[in-house]
């Protein structure tokens, strides 16, 4: 079999995947009725008319915390994947590992040490 044919339902499932999104779109602009009205134009704010001044003083500390979060939850996938295969792993490997380690609580040290600061 040569190779076009063994990658050639990949090749055509990548491209349906990849168009049906912006086909999708191109649809529904094509068949939704277009009649703007004063009320469709305003904002939306859970319901009720919007009161007072759309943009509020946003906090570092709540990105902060997603950020951390988020690399949190990178180490422990990562340390459960090396963990339930360490007995086949390499020396090279673990070292890998515990360097990547070392560069997340680094980034992390970072993170709480710079809210910390804006904290103040």
């Amino acid at each position: 079999m040569s190779l076009i044919m063994t990658y050639l339902p990949l090749v055509v499932v990548s491209i349906m995947a990849l168009g049906f999104a912006p086909l999708a779109w191109l649809v529904s602009r094509l068949i939704r009725p277009n009649r703007p009205t004063a009320w469709m134009e305003m904002t939306y704010e859970c319901g009720s008319e919007p009161i007072g001044e759309a943009q509020v003083q946003f906090k570092f500390q709540y990105y902060s915390f997603a950020i951390i979060f988020v690399v949190f939850d990178l180490v422990v996938t990562f340390l459960l994947i090396w963990a339930v295969a360490f007995g086949g792993l390499s020396t090279m490997a673990t070292v890998w590992v515990l360097l990547f380690f070392a560069i997340m609580i680094l980034g992390v040290t970072y993170a709480l040490k710079k809210e910390e600061y804006l904290w103040i």
